[in-house]
């Protein structure tokens, strides 16, 4: 082939030297070499079409993700640099000096440019795929991805830089390992960043989607994205929180997607009882309570001289133990605490089954209305401080 574009050239100089200066045909080369580089677009372009059309008519999905409309432009706008570089040294004998040297560097940059670009949208699609799928949509990927892109645009500006001065990639790779400190600490949070992405990740420490809380940053909130510089976070009041993603592998964080995950959220809450009030029950309050349920009938002759407090906590546990939004195959209980200068603190410590959090708040407080209900019923006060109300009703004190 190389030899056919030889006699071209060779014949275009004998039939048209003495006609036409050569520059002249050297413009009609450079005219006929830009032509058939369009051509060979065109052809690439239809080509690939073509290819698109099969591609979109495969069952499988992630070829569409990863070989789009936007790659194929793209490998498509590489043929007619490959033509000129091909074309233009077989034609052209004078191509050591003048203009047809700007030609061939701004070729080779424009090749160079479109193997990059090639090479980064592909990449682009790779995490695209991923994040349209749910299995891989979690995982903080973005970080990895967004370092591979820039380390082939860091290789793509070495080589533009080799081929502008006319050396080798290895020796300009040489002289930059000569400044490696200065690009440590100019690139440090990018470093940091994909380090604290791949940890991240391996770990699967967080994801997108994730509850996080971080007291440090005052942070409390899903996880919007984990980038390779900056990890966002939209909080509950609808602001969004950023912090780089080495803050969540050098200091501590609670995710909170495991407990929704779980099947039951967490309710750790104290009454506090007003100790006066405790006491032993009479048999006539027994017979009541028993009448109401609330202990076994069986159980009277056994809970006799029994504190009012301990028939709170069997209750309490038995009512927990049969509620339907509790998760009993959790730890539940209820437990007394050490008294307090505000009263005898009775723990209810147990799980609900529903995680979302409207539906979480709404059945803990139908459970603690249920309980401060039935306190009064077991002869018991609850402690609370007194207000300026209760000491206006004191005896000897007057009523504004």
């Amino acid at each position: 082939m190389d030899h056919t574009l030889a006699n071209i050239r060779d014949y275009l100089l004998y039939n048209l030297g003495d006609a036409l200066p050569d520059s002249v045909i050297t413009i009609i080369m450079l005219i006929g070499i830009a032509l058939v580089a369009c051509i060979a677009y065109y052809i690439c372009k239809g080509i690939l079409h073509i290819v698109g059309i099969a591609i979109d008519r495969t069952p499988t999905k992630w070829d569409d993700d990863l070989l789009d409309d936007r790659f194929m432009r793209s490998v498509s706008m590489l043929a007619p640099a490959l033509v000129v570089n091909w074309l233009l040294p077989a034609l052209l004998i004078a191509s050591e000096t003048g203009y047809i040297r700007i030609i061939k560097i701004l070729t080779s940059f424009y090749i160079l440019w479109a193997v990059v670009r090639i090479i980064v949208i592909f990449i682009g699609n790779v995490y695209t795929a991923m994040s349209g799928r749910r299995r891989t949509r979690p995982y903080a990927v973005k970080g990895i991805f967004q370092m591979l892109k820039l380390i082939v645009i860091a290789l793509g500006i070495i080589v533009a830089i080799s081929i502008l001065i006319g050396k080798e990639p290895v020796a300009i790779l040489t002289a930059l390992g000569a400044s490696a400190a200065i690009l440590m600490l100019v690139f440090k949070d990018t470093i940091l960043g994909l380090v604290a992405s791949v940890q991240l990740t391996a770990n699967k420490m967080v994801h997108r989607g994730d509850w996080i809380i971080t007291d440090k940053h005052d942070i409390n909130g899903e996880v919007l994205d984990v980038s390779l510089t900056t990890v966002k976070v939209r909080n509950w009041d609808n602001s969004v929180s950023t912090i780089p993603p080495y803050a969540l592998i050098t200091e501590s964080f609670r995710n909170y997607t495991p407990m929704q995950v779980s099947g039951g959220r967490r309710v750790e809450r104290s009454i506090y009882i007003d100790m006066e009030s405790v006491r032993f029950c009479s048999d006539e309050e027994l017979q009541r309570l028993a009448s109401l349920g609330w202990i076994p009938s069986g159980n009277i002759t056994k809970a006799a001289r029994m504190v009012n407090l301990t028939l709170l906590r069997q209750y309490l546990d038995h009512y927990l133990a049969t509620h339907k939004e509790v998760n009993q195959s959790m730890t539940y209980m209820v437990r007394q605490m050490a008294p307090t200068p505000s009263g005898l603190p009775l723990q209810l410590y147990f799980f609900i089954r529903r995680t979302a959090w409207k539906e979480f708040e709404t059945l803990q407080a139908d459970i603690f209305d249920h309980v401060y209900a039935v306190v009064g019923e077991f002869g018991l006060r609850i402690f609370q401080t007194p207000s300026g109300h209760d000491l206006r009703n004191l005896p000897g004190i007057a009523k504004k």
